[in-house]
């Protein structure tokens, strides 16, 4: 049963921020907004802390970044859709390393300057570290072949574009940890539903508005 329930917490917060990537980055990507930086800083990371920090377990936001990863392939829109989704699901994979010595309570955030010195590592490692495993993955995927000339030529621009990601680090987190004193129960008999009704609403709008934008 404990694992069903981490299960569904896994595919509704997954499936969360990959709406957010599908939908809320394809309307910053068409406004010419700095849609990376806003998806990293604000969502996959306040996302991911919020998951760690309601279900404390390890691992979990590994499969949040497989399973948003996963619904980016269905909304081939706003750019290398690819890439986005192999950056997305390499943020989940850095959070589990960047974060694998933290207390599941995240005790050590509580003071001001720790969330925030947190969220700026954090958003920033996720950001570049995502950017460049998608630089090296992507032309393996779509056997273009990978050059380091090629990457190191980027790197210089790479590394300054998190700088934003950064910032937006650094209010997120400790938002998210001012929210701590909010209980969310995974007792209630509503939990189930609600769970995998909303992963289910996340899915069903990615995929219709899928379907319309290629029709139209």
């Amino acid at each position: 049963m404990k694992n069903m329930k981490l299960f569904a917490g896994i595919l509704v917060f997954g499936s969360l921020w990959g709406f957010a990537e599908c939908i809320l980055g394809s309307i910053f990507h068409e406004a010419d907004l700095p849609a990376g930086a806003i998806m990293t800083g604000f969502f996959a990371i306040g996302l991911m802390v919020m998951s760690r920090m309601y279900y404390q377990q390890r691992g979990m936001q590994l499969g949040m970044g497989l399973v948003a990863g996963a619904m980016r392939l269905f909304n081939p829109f706003g750019g290398c859709f690819i890439c986005s989704a192999i950056a997305i699901a390499a943020e989940g994979a850095f959070f589990e390393i960047i974060w694998y010595k933290m207390s599941l309570n995240l005790q050590e955030l509580h003071p001001l300057r720790m969330s925030v010195s947190m969220g700026i590592v954090s958003a920033y490692l996720l950001y570049v570290g995502g950017y460049i495993v998608t630089q090296i993955l992507t032309p393996v995927v779509s056997s273009a072949g990978f050059y380091l000339e090629n990457l190191i030529v980027f790197l210089p621009q790479i590394f300054s574009s998190g700088l934003l990601a950064a910032l937006f680090g650094a209010v997120t987190i400790p938002t998210i940890i001012s929210l701590r004193n909010l209980k969310m129960s995974t007792q209630d008999r509503l939990y189930y539903p609600t769970t995998f009704g909303i992963s289910l609403v996340c899915w069903c709008i990615v995929i219709v508005n899928t379907i319309l934008t290629l029709g139209s």
